[in-house]
C-alpha cells in the first residue's frame, strides 16, 4: 500500500499549507492531515469533491475532457482538487484526488505543482498495486 504521509510530507513543508486530503475515486478519505487547522479536513473536502464531479461531468457536456484541477481562491486562502481520472486507464482503483488548503499568503504556487507531481506519483503507485 502507499504509505501516503511520506507521499504528502513534502506539501506539508510549503510554507501556507494548512491540510490537506486524499480521496479514492468513491470519495473516501485515504489520507488526512489537518494538524494546522481546526477546519474538519475529511468533510470539506468530500464536500469540494462533489463540485469537482459537477464541474468535471459540466466540462464533458461542454466537449472537453474530464476537469483535472480545481482552484478556489478566497481573500484569505486558496483550496485546490487534483484529480487523476483522465491520466491512467479504465481502472477506477488507481484514480485519486488530492485536496489541499493554502493561507493566500503562502506559496501557493509551489504547493500546486508539488501536488501535481505527489497526485501522479500516488496514482501511479495505486495503478501498480
Amino acid at each position: 500500500m502507499i504509505e501516503f504521509d511520506q507521499a504528502m510530507k513534502k506539501l506539508r513543508s510549503v510554507n501556507g499549507y494548512l491540510g490537506s486530503a486524499v480521496l479514492n475515486f468513491s470519495g473516501e478519505t485515504l489520507y488526512m492531515d489537518e494538524e494546522n487547522t481546526s477546519v474538519d479536513i475529511a468533510y470539506s473536502a468530500s464536500i469540494f469533491n462533489d463540485a469537482f464531479r459537477m464541474i468535471s461531468e459540466s466540462s464533458l457536456d461542454v466537449g472537453f475532457a474530464d476537469a483535472s484541477l480545481v482552484e478556489a481562491r478566497t481573500e484569505d486562502g486558496h483550496v485546490f482538487l487534483i484529480n487523476t481520472s483522465g491520466d491512467s486507464g479504465g481502472d477506477n482503483f488507481s484514480k485519486l484526488t488530492t485536496f489541499a488548503i493554502f493561507r493566500d499568503d503562502g506559496n501557493v504556487a509551489l504547493g500546486k505543482m508539488i501536488m501535481e507531481k505527489t497526485a501522479q506519483t500516488m496514482s501511479k503507485s495505486m495503478s501498480e498495486l
